[in-house]
């Protein structure tokens, strides 16, 4: 494969060791005990290893990869839509820290992102400012962060085009007419919290008219995802169904499923709505049923990527799952809650091994390894990323908040 890289085959080895390894356990639920210690060992290791990050990221700067070769961070600007992940993680470490120097840079870094805001360009303002100044504003409660938050939310519902009763992801351009794609479903968290905290009832209809035009135009029988519908919009149709990221138009990517199993998810938390429930647990048959899932829960980079499982694995993808059925878990009962939080306990486990975390002081500073970005275009391919490290870190602390702190059975 063109894409391929030195080390590859060390890792494939490495990963299908790991796979064999976590058959013995497979649905087996670890310790209680061996959880904390091991979600209390990570997040303290985040902590100091994002405080070595800090003194490496250089001044005016945004978060967004790590370039090995070059021994270099790749940085942005705030206009990448990335740009709120780094802040964010600083966000929820410091929550778990109090530590005053991640504080301090979290604040720095936010005060370049701000004018983000008003940035109706794109559909990207719930990663944007949501997790940063979502977080925020949760831990502090200081209301200049609330404002940024409602005056994204309405910048976010610009692009919301009543013919499709959908957010507009892309503007418009040679390729596309109008863009969906189904990463948009994560910055409807920014509308539903902004249309109850004083934005208005208008952003959650925005939401749930997304939400369930989504549910009717990007799923497949099989309930796995397209990555991208392209809309005509004086006529209100649907003109093709496409990926940008995935392995064909026909394949199932696999961060693509982790953003719907999460969005319904947390579309499920606002509203109540038991069809988002519903959808998620139909997102989380297909994840966890697929005979090319590995057994260590970490998928390749796409369900149906050529050359399994002589490819990539996607730790992005993982720990993205990983936090959605910790949240999943909580909504439902019986059997289907125990898989989900045992598959949540397994990937924060398998990603906390050395195949995947990163030894204290090495890449570049981030927490993980071997996330993939875009291999259709060669981009970011096997690389630590700012995401993967915001989802790990939340779901080590949805863990530690929402489970280690009940009595009785999990």
């Amino acid at each position: 494969m063109v894409w391929q890289k030195a080390g590859m085959r060390k890792f494939i080895l490495s990963g299908i060791l790991i796979s064999l390894c976590s058959v013995l356990f497979a649905q087996k639920r670890p310790p209680r005990e061996l959880m904390r210690k091991l979600v209390t060992k990570d997040l303290a290791f985040s902590v100091q290893q994002y405080k070595s990050l800090m003194r490496n990221l250089p001044p005016g700067k945004m978060l967004k990869t790590y370039d090995a070769a070059a021994d270099t961070l790749v940085t942005s600007d705030p206009e990448w839509w990335c740009s709120g992940f780094y802040p964010g993680t600083l966000w929820y470490l410091y929550e778990y820290s109090s530590d005053a120097a991640i504080k301090t840079e979290a604040e720095n870094r936010m005060a370049l992102l701000k004018r983000e805001a008003l940035n109706s360009g794109n559909h990207d303002l719930g990663f944007k400012i949501f997790c940063s100044f979502g977080n925020a504003y949760r831990i502090t409660g200081e209301r200049k962060y609330k404002e940024s938050i409602l005056i994204a939310a309405k910048s976010l519902a610009t692009r919301y085009r009543p013919s499709i009763k959908s957010i507009q992801s892309w503007d418009s351009s040679a390729m596309y007419k109008c863009p969906v794609i189904i990463d948009n479903l994560m910055n409807l968290e920014l509308l539903e919290w902004g249309s109850k905290n004083g934005g208005g009832k208008q952003l959650d209809e925005i939401a749930v008219n997304h939400a369930n035009t989504t549910l009717k135009n990007h799923f497949r029988a099989d309930h796995s995802s397209f990555h991208l519908v392209d809309y005509n919009l004086s006529a209100g149709e649907v003109m093709r169904k496409i990926t940008r990221q995935g392995a064909a138009d026909s394949s199932a990517w696999s961060r693509g499923q982790a953003w719907g199993l999460y969005g319904y998810t947390m579309m499920y938390r606002f509203t109540k709505n038991n069809q988002y429930l519903l959808q998620a647990e139909h997102i989380a048959k297909f994840i966890l049923d697929h005979p090319r899932l590995p057994a260590d829960k970490i998928p390749y980079w796409d369900f149906d990527a050529p050359g399994i499982p002589h490819t990539y694995r996607d730790a992005s993808a993982a720990a993205i799952m990983a936090s959605a059925f910790l949240e999943l878990g909580r909504y439902t009962t019986g059997q289907s809650r125990i898989r989900y939080i045992t598959t949540a306990e397994k990937i924060i486990q398998i990603l906390s091994s050395p195949l995947y975390l990163a030894k204290q002081g090495t890449n570049g500073g981030f927490l993980l390894k071997h996330s993939v970005g875009a291999i259709p275009f060669k981009s970011e391919v096997d690389v630590p990323l700012t995401y993967a490290d915001y989802y790990f870190v939340e779901a080590l602390m949805r863990y530690k908040n929402w489970y280690l702190k009940r009595t009785g059975k999990v």
